[in-house]
């Protein structure tokens, strides 16, 4: 969580574009650093997990979704950050990888993630975390496709 893609990464990945305001930089890295405490509390205070759990269904499918997941979002912000050649500016489609069948690919690719992360895991911090992430990054999804 420290070291999250989104908020630490791919800001530095990015080519060109509108300039990230230093407080919205300021309160996601805030975001990032006080879930990452919560998700790591909760996983090395309150939760018990039996010998096996590392080969439990759950736990499989849950870190099979968290990678699967991952690799879209990176994917798809490949895809976004080469939409445009330098100097290029307006709207561009994205095609390929899974903008061929949803419209929020990179989206689409953190919501598989955190909620693969949740099964994983199976801890309130980590659910409550993928549906916060499926409600904020779902309304951003629905006006990117507007």
């Amino acid at each position: 969580f420290l070291v999250h893609y989104r908020a630490l990464i791919f800001p530095f990945l990015i080519r060109q574009g509108k300039p990230t305001p230093f407080f919205t930089f300021l309160l996601a890295l805030l975001f990032c650093v006080y879930n990452g405490y919560l998700q790591g509390r909760s996983l090395s205070n309150y939760a018990e997990y039996p010998s096996d759990w590392l080969k439990h269904p759950c736990f499989i499918a849950g870190f099979m979704g968290w990678l699967i997941g991952m690799a879209i979002n990176i994917h798809s912000d490949n895809i976004l950050r080469n939409l445009r050649k330098p100097g290029e500016t307006g709207y561009k489609i994205p095609r390929g990888g899974m903008f061929e069948y949803v419209s929020g690919a990179n989206f689409f690719g953190e919501i598989l993630e955190w909620f693969g992360f949740a099964l994983a895991c199976c801890t309130i911090a980590s659910v409550a975390f993928a549906l916060c992430t499926l409600f904020i990054l779902g309304s951003r999804a629905k006006q990117h496709h507007q």
